[in-house]
């Protein structure tokens, strides 16, 4: 097992693999951070855990259309998924706040 020190977001982790998957694995690391970094600095979301959650849909999202043409956003255009992913935003945004509150 190999353990890489990565940074997501500003913050540091320690993540572990397997010998020979560093470079697959330092790829999706870039990736996250760089969605994340995007979904921040848009001002458009809040909150660590929120853009966490609409990173991952995004890239699940992005994973599906590619596994499944015909999955659920295949016939959709860009602006489309942008509008659903707003929606589950949105959602997640109600959802969370009574959370929030308790801190």
């Amino acid at each position: 097992m190999i353990h890489l020190d990565v940074t997501i977001m500003g913050q540091a982790y320690r993540l572990a693999c397997k010998e020979g998957e560093e470079k697959t694995l330092l790829e999706a690391v870039h990736y996250l951070d760089s969605k994340m970094c995007a979904l921040r600095d848009s001002g458009k979301v809040k909150g660590n855990d929120r853009i966490a959650v609409m990173a991952a849909l995004s890239v699940a999202a992005e994973f599906l259309s590619m596994k499944a043409p015909q999955g659920p956003f295949a016939d959709a255009s860009v602006l489309e998924v942008k509008q659903q992913l707003a929606a589950m935003n949105s959602v997640l945004d109600q959802a969370l706040t009574p959370q929030e509150a308790l801190f």
